[in-house]
């Protein structure tokens, strides 16, 4: 949007475009390049926990956009009335709320009146003020005056040339488009415009090669490809974009999740809440790289994530997980049927979290049964702590044994048992720990008691859980992950071998005693 509206924009430096595929295009550079006056504002901060802040926001938004257009105070084309209402825009003075509703139509006739050149308009993220309303309970007065703005600024507006607008959601028409004609609707199903959207194979080869770091693609590709638009496959942008500048500094910088920090990720928790045992079942087959087949909902009203019938809020729920990015199509859609994926590792990430999340709220708020395990752990007792991991399994998602890796899988299960651990506040624990000549999965100490636990999770390929075990077990002595716990002082250690497969467990477990200098007993 920034990029569209310095191209149009009146007083644009052509030189921006030195070098671009545009800058060939000379007819059209010619004819728009710098030609138009341009309206542009994001929604992306119009929020709030009630109606009356959300409002507020909105209109300091039109103020600041207002504020950028001062030099209309100075037009000899405008009327006295047209400059004092100009000011009041630029003052926020949006009591009555009329006048929040013309605004944007009004700033683009005074543009007009001004160079007498038809308006562009650009509105980024139209659809963000709708769903924060929808988090916070005032949904229909923010679709009311949504749709009040919108259908002044575009409905018939002899004083705009066109607009364009952008979201993560295609909005129905009957919620804040009503009546409007004459639209085009591109969405991310569609192949107009696909390939720019995102960064292509070659874009990402080409931008790794500049900055040295070609060796990262593979990594890179793993973490952020993965999207198909229309017939393209595209990479997220803000992903690469940022990943390359820690690669750039740093030649071995660790993949992150870059996107996963700019998003609330709310609708997953939305849809594990609503979770029914179908759809714990088509979760476990997307986080283990399996495809899900969904009719999709193209046209939303946030409303109706609230539909009675549970069938029609599930489809909706998945509808704003493939327009939101969390979910892709793995291939062309048939008969309106789309094969639904992950993209990649990060969003797969991102999953796993609001599941083990998810899945330590749901176990902690039975108490009765998690005090019961933390205490087996405390005591060694292991025939009731692998009894009660496998309850609480079984009443979760897991993954299966299909295409993800098999580090990926013990690290999905040693979340959640680190997630349940670590809810006992009066633990010290510790993941991933250097301990003796390695890295222990997890390490806690009881210091009330004196007491240390080692526990080591293997991911039981094809049921083989008595083997994980045993390695899982031999890991904790060939690499003496017991060393600092003794020097800590801890009387008696715990070494559990864990092994998962699935939704079951099975656990190895020896207790070692130490005196109060710290040798064996």
């Amino acid at each position: 949007m920034d990029m569209l509206k310095t191209f149009f924009e009146i007083g644009t430096d052509p030189a921006l475009f030195d070098g671009m595929e545009i800058s060939r295009e000379t007819a059209v550079c010619e004819q728009y390049m710098g030609k138009y006056p341009v309206i542009s504002l994001s929604l992306k901060d119009v929020e709030g926990m009630d109606f009356r802040t959300a409002y507020d926001v909105l209109g300091f938004v039109i103020s600041d956009e207002a504020g950028q257009l001062g030099f209309l105070l100075e037009s000899s084309r405008l009327t006295q009335a047209d400059k004092k209402k100009l000011e009041r825009l630029m003052e926020a003075d949006f009591e009555k709320p009329a006048l929040l509703y013309g605004s944007l139509k009004f700033l683009t006739q005074m543009l007009f009146k001004h160079y007498g050149i038809p308006v562009i308009l650009l509105i980024d993220e139209y659809d963000v003020p709708l769903d924060k309303a929808y988090q916070n309970g005032y949904y229909p007065e923010m679709v009311s005056l949504i749709r009040s703005l919108f259908s002044q600024a575009l409905k018939t507006n002899p004083y705009m040339y066109f607009a364009v607008i952008t979201g993560c959601l295609r909005i129905a028409r009957e919620s804040i488009f009503t009546g409007l004609n004459n639209f085009k609707v591109r969405t991310i199903s569609d192949t107009d415009f696909a390939g720019y959207f995102g960064f292509t194979d070659g874009e990402v080869r080409e931008m790794l090669s500049y900055y040295g770091i070609e060796d990262a693609f593979g990594q890179i590709k793993e973490w952020y490809d993965g999207y198909r638009f229309g017939d393209r496959e595209v990479y997220c942008p803000w992903d690469v974009i940022n990943q390359c500048d820690k690669l750039r500094a740093w030649p071995e910088a660790p993949m992150e999740a870059h996107w996963e920090n700019s998003s609330s990720n709310a609708i997953l928790q939305d849809i594990l809440a609503a979770a029914t045992e179908t759809t714990k079942s088509e979760i476990e087959a997307l986080i283990s790289g399996e495809a899900v087949e969904k009719v999709l909902i193209p046209e939303l009203t946030y409303a109706d994530l609230d539909n009675d019938d549970d069938e029609v809020r599930q489809t909706y729920l998945w509808s704003v997980l493939f327009a939101t990015g969390y979910l892709t199509d793995a291939g062309k859609p048939e008969n309106g049927v789309h094969r639904l994926v992950i993209p990649n590792r990060e969003v797969r990430g991102i999953y796993e979290k609001r599941i083990r999340a998810w899945f330590r709220k749901k176990v902690i708020s039975d108490t009765a049964r998690w005090k019961a395990f933390c205490g087996a752990v405390k005591t060694g007792d292991a025939p009731k702590v692998e009894r009660l991991f496998n309850e609480f399994m079984a009443d979760s998602i897991s993954i299966r044994d299909t295409f993800v890796k098999k580090e990926m899988k013990e690290n999905f299960y040693h979340g959640m048992l680190l997630g349940l651990l670590r809810a006992e506040g009066s633990w010290i624990v510790q993941s991933n720990a250097e301990s003796g000549k390695g890295y222990t999965d997890i390490r806690l100490e009881v210091p009330a008691a004196k007491t240390g636990c080692i526990l080591e999770v293997k991911y039981a390929e094809n049921g083989g859980y008595d083997r994980a075990c045993a390695k899982a077990m031999k890991q904790i002595e060939d690499n003496r992950y017991a060393e600092p716990l003794r020097r800590d002082g801890m009387r008696t250690i715990h070494k559990y071998g864990i092994a998962c497969y699935q939704k079951t467990c099975r656990i190895s477990h020896e207790t070692e005693r130490c005196n109060q200098a710290g040798y064996l007993v």
